[in-house]
């Protein structure tokens, strides 16, 4: 089977041996309880049945081939109350409204693309809306909030919805992309060119947020990436890049040979450079 890009020359369709994914998420060495979490998932059409009279073995299978990939990665803010509930919540509603709202089945042609990024948008916006019903309902967990990058694999694109200072990165051809940005008060401060990057890598403001699911604001940064055989994608919550370069992530995804191998290396990483937060990674990566 091949799917048909944009230059309109066939490109091979991955299989299931195809893909090599892998989640991982550590409470660090100071944190009291680990506020992150993460989901990794498949997209499938599938028919539950409840009653009939054939045999079993007679109907074959009822779940399709998967039709794509969900990764997300949540980091609850620990300033506030309700951190780890408010991660759980964003990933629970995300997940909710993808598999009940969502057309993931269809083929998405180019022409569609408009609308899939714009349910995919408001997925992230409901589960913003969830977050702060459920800290006006909860006692004690007025205020909480997370940040959220969700990056969901329809081959040959993947589409990154991005709120908070977690990340995405993508290795494509031996270079490494940071492919979302950090939603802070010092990256404002470097786009307005108030700020040099090394001044906003020392600025107190590198660790505020102006944007997070279940705070005042949630701008969601809406993006999408062209995905290549032997890429590698990585989601990573702050807890990893407080404490492993740039340069770091690039060696260990350039020369991992698993994305369980590349996760363990990159918390492990973390952890001896201090594991001052919760860490969490997920790698996903086509191997030929």
């Amino acid at each position: 089977m091949t799917v048909p890009i944009r230059n309109s020359m066939p490109v091979p369709q991955p299989t299931r041996e195809d893909r090599d994914i892998f989640g991982l998420s550590h409470p660090g060495k100071v944190r009291p309880e680990n506020q992150d979490h993460f989901l990794v998932a498949s997209l499938h059409k599938s028919m539950q049945v409840h009653q009939t009279s054939l045999p079993d073995d007679h109907l074959g299978p009822l779940h399709s081939p998967n039709r794509g990939y969900v990764f997300l990665v949540a980091d609850g803010l620990g300033g506030r109350p309700g951190g780890r509930q408010a991660s759980m919540t964003a990933l629970r509603a995300i997940a909710e409204y993808v598999t009940q709202d969502m057309d993931l089945y269809a083929d998405l042609q180019p022409e569609l693309e408009p609308e899939f990024v714009a349910a995919l948008q408001k997925s992230v916006e409901r589960s913003h809306a969830v977050v702060r019903e459920e800290g006006e309902r909860e006692e004690g967990q007025r205020g909480m909030a997370t940040t959220l990058t969700m990056v969901t694999v329809r081959w040959p694109r993947a589409f990154v919805i991005h709120v908070g200072d977690s990340r995405c990165y993508h290795l494509h051809n031996g270079l490494l992309q940071q492919v979302t940005k950090d939603q802070t008060m010092a990256q404002a401060m470097v786009d307005a060119g108030v700020f040099t990057q090394h001044t906003a890598e020392q600025s107190r403001l590198k660790h505020i947020l102006y944007s997070a699911l279940g705070g005042n604001q949630a701008s969601p940064d809406v993006l999408t990436v062209d995905c290549h055989w032997d890429d590698v994608m990585l989601l990573c919550t702050d807890g990893l890049t407080k404490h492993v370069s740039d340069d770091q992530i690039r060696e260990i995804l350039f020369t991992g040979t698993s994305a369980e191998g590349m996760c363990r290396q990159l918390v492990d990483l973390a952890l001896e450079g201090g594991g001052s937060d919760n860490v969490t990674v997920v790698v996903g990566r086509l191997k030929r």
